[in-house]
Parts: C-alpha cells; structure tokens; sequence
C-alpha cells in the first residue's frame, strides 16, 4: 500500500464506523422504546388470544407474560387444562397501540 493514502484509509474507516453507529442507534432506541411503551393489559391479551383460539375469554386465564422489544409473549391455560403459548406483536407507542392478531399454539 502507498504510504502516502494511510491517512485517507484511516478517515474513511473512522467516518464508515461514524455512520454505522449513527444509523444503529435509532434501532437501539426504537426498539427499547417500543418495550417499554406496552400498551397491553393482561385482559386484552387474553381477550385477543381467546379470538384467535376460538374460545371465550372467560375460559383462558394467563399463566405468564413477558414483552421482548415489540413483541409480547403470554401462557394461557383454558378451563379444560390445555396450555397455549402466544405471541403477539404491536401493542405499544410505536405502532399506535395496534397489533396484529396472535399467533397461538398449543404446549
């Protein structure tokens, strides 16, 4: 490598690093955000799992729940003693408190 173009290699890879940090630290941001604006209570959680199982909402109770960036994940239990795991996505400040139906499958 010419000796003479060393310093333009170390600008160029100092300003690439500059910028990918500044585009990745939206994401950073946006997806802590989305965490901790969850939107969802415990009713409609299962309100929502109980239409996309086909059953009433008075026959599931929630087990647990946990929310990881925009997603929130819940363990139902039906009346009969069957357990469902769901996902469901949305639900916070970043998407307006809307969120797409559940995906839910038995454990």
């Amino acid at each position: 490598m010419n000796p003479s173009l060393l310093p333009f290699f170390s600008i160029s890879r100092a300003l690439t690093l500059g910028a990918s940090l500044i585009c990745l630290l939206p994401l950073v941001a946006c997806s802590s955000l989305a965490e901790k604006s969850n939107m969802l209570s415990d009713e409609r959680v299962i309100a929502e799992s109980a239409g996309a199982l086909g059953l009433a909402p008075a026959e599931l109770s929630l087990q647990s729940r946990h929310t990881s960036g925009t997603n929130t994940y819940a363990v139902l239990r039906s009346r009969a003693g069957k357990e469902y795991s769901c996902t469901i996505n949305g639900g916070n400040l970043l998407s307006f408190g809307m969120s797409n139906p559940p995906s839910c499958q038995r454990k």
